[in-house]
């Protein structure tokens, strides 16, 4: 008797096609759950497990289901935490995950809770959940950022406050959904975390971050008049470097023209008038190092002008309008008025040029 031949190459590829369709549309089916029933799968698939592994499977997610009917949530989380261990390529596997991540929620163990949804999102990135889970994700970042404290020690114990934990998840969920809505409002939390952990430079970062890379979006605004404060809030004063000064200027009044309608423009212009008021006196500062303490006329004239350049119509260039006048004096040979500073003994400063 002969046997038709068969070519193996062929017959192999036929093979591994098929375990390929089923176990991509077997992520693709859904799980049903019923009391009666408990979970069962639907649209025909296959759960990607056989034999007693299949039985084992069902009958653990059947065990971690009634637990979180019963609000047993922590054994159920982690009965569901070991189906995805054990079954990572099964059908039950995303199911298990996400369910976890959603029983340690409710129990606040916000960290196991938040792992729990990103190993969905890494192991199942076209999850039909993931703008849910994106979510999710931001709501317990946001609850951390806030003071909510997660449990520790198996579960029992509320945990400190982590504000460094929520702008890490707020970082994962920028990575995670950089397309999303909630990717400009990641970037502002993180930079509310960094402000009151009394990180200014890193705030600063990220509110750079939001306004180049989402424009239209309509936390831009907030985030430029939060840059011009956040800088103003790094100025030290007259006596000291003004880069700080020119930057909360420059987003002071960026703000003020591409949003002149918007209703914080009085915080900005308040703001603005402070930080001009700084860097004019910083040039008087300067004029007045030149003219009483080096006699350069020259020098000391271009920094009173610039201090009038800076803020207009104000006392601080009334003052350097005085002091033009003084110098004028000197440099024609006429002896100053007895009221002036010329004579008075000043504190050391540190300058910087």
């Amino acid at each position: 008797m002969r046997f038709p031949s068969v070519r193996f190459p062929y017959l192999a590829s036929v093979l591994v096609s098929g375990l390929l369709f089923f176990s991509t549309d077997s992520l693709r089916a859904d799980l049903a759950w019923s009391p009666k029933t408990g979970w069962t799968i639907e649209g025909g698939a296959l759960s990607g497990l056989t034999g007693s592994e299949g039985r084992n499977a069902l009958e653990m997610m059947n065990k971690a289901r009634t637990n979180e009917e019963a609000g047993h949530l922590r054994g159920a989380g982690k009965l569901y935490e070991k189906v995805a261990q054990k079954y990572p390529n099964s059908i039950y596997s995303p199911e298990a995950l996400y369910r976890a991540a959603k029983v340690f929620l409710a129990h606040k163990e916000y960290f196991r809770s938040f792992d729990d949804f990103q190993s969905v999102l890494s192991r199942y990135p076209n999850t039909k959940r993931f703008n849910e889970i994106i979510g999710e994700q931001y709501h317990i970042a946001s609850a951390l950022l806030d003071g909510a404290h997660s449990r520790i020690l198996w579960g029992t114990i509320p945990g400190f406050a982590s504000r460094e934990r929520a702008i890490g998840y707020f970082e994962t969920i920028l990575q995670n959904a950089p397309y999303s809505d909630y990717a400009p409002l990641a970037l502002m939390n993180v930079a509310t975390g960094y402000q009151k952990l009394g990180d200014v430079e890193n705030a600063i970062d990220a509110l750079d971050r939001l306004i180049n890379n989402y424009p239209q979006s309509l936390l831009t605004p907030d985030a430029y008049l939060k840059l011009g404060q956040a800088h103003s809030s790094l100025v030290e004063g007259a006596y000291y470097d003004q880069a700080s000064t020119r930057d909360a200027i420059t987003y002071f009044e960026d703000y003020m023209i591409l949003y002149p309608g918007d209703a914080n423009i009085p915080a900005a212009e308040k703001g603005l008038a402070e930080m001009k008021k700084v860097l004019a006196e910083s040039k008087i500062k300067l004029g007045d190092f030149y003219f009483y303490k080096r006699d350069n006329y020259t020098a000391a004239r271009v920094f009173y002008n610039e201090a009038i350049t800076v803020y207009p119509d104000s006392d601080v260039a009334n003052q350097a309008k005085h002091q033009l006048t003084l110098v004028e004096a000197k440099a024609a040979g006429k002896p100053l008025p007895v009221d002036t500073p010329s004579g008075e003994k000043k504190k050391k400063r540190f300058w910087f040029f």
